[in-house]
């Protein structure tokens, strides 16, 4: 789940424009579609609570599910609590995580969001988006993963792989992944956001890549391909 640094909430939350009953149409077409091909969509990022999966997603920056699912045992075996994380050094968290990249990086923010959810919040990962946001190394995209998939609050998480399916399947101008949010929330039902980025994320990876693409085979992008 790729990361895009923190914008205000206001950014993302801005209504699109009402779209068009064409566009509408379209975009129901697209939900059937991952419906019936992703009737249940498992998290791809393993996790036990709020808190572990806090932790995959900032590790998932720039780095595959895959890879972060190998380390996250590793480093959960030492530090399943924010109050573990503390006990620990952030040269010790950056050895652990070093195989999913930028190391330096996410064990400060590891070590810092930690140290902040247990003085700061009673050891419990908070469960309001300007709270998360305001945790080191969480933006937007981050507390979106954490609100909708740890505690059930609506949310449309967009990555690079949602922004990019967006903007090929004309759902979004593809101008930003603030505008891709946005529009995407304006098109689909509240109601089906969590269930939804994962649909787009698992029909992304399998059928719809971004490199080595046939239209003409795409269950979806075939149905408008010329």
């Amino acid at each position: 789940m790729a990361e895009v640094k923190k914008k205000a909430l206001s950014t993302a939350s801005k209504p699109s424009p009402k779209p068009s009953k064409a566009l509408r149409e379209k975009a129901a077409q697209i939900q059937r579609i991952l419906d019936e091909l992703y009737p249940e969509v498992p998290i791809p990022l393993h996790h036990d609570d709020p808190y572990t999966l806090l932790v995959a997603v900032v590790l998932s920056a720039q780095c595959t599910d895959e890879r972060v699912n190998q380390v996250t045992p590793h480093l959960f075996a030492r530090a399943r609590t924010p109050e573990e994380m503390i006990r620990l050094s952030v040269d010790e968290i950056r050895q652990i995580i070093k195989p999913c990249g930028l190391s330096p990086t996410k064990s400060k923010a590891l070590w810092e969001l930690s140290r902040r959810i247990v003085e700061e919040h009673g050891g419990q990962v908070p469960h309001t988006f300007e709270a998360l946001e305001a945790l080191p190394g969480v933006g937007h995209k981050t507390a979106s993963v954490v609100m909708s998939q740890a505690f059930g609050v609506p949310a449309f998480p967009v990555d690079t792989h949602i922004h990019r399916l967006a903007a090929r399947w004309g759902l979004s101008s593809g101008k930003s992944v603030e505008q891709t949010e946005r529009d995407l929330k304006a098109l689909f039902p509240k109601e089906s956001w969590n269930k939804l980025h994962l649909q787009i994320i698992y029909f992304g990876r399998e059928y719809c890549p971004a490199r080595g693409h046939n239209a003409k085979e795409c269950p979806i992008c075939s149905l408008w391909a010329g």
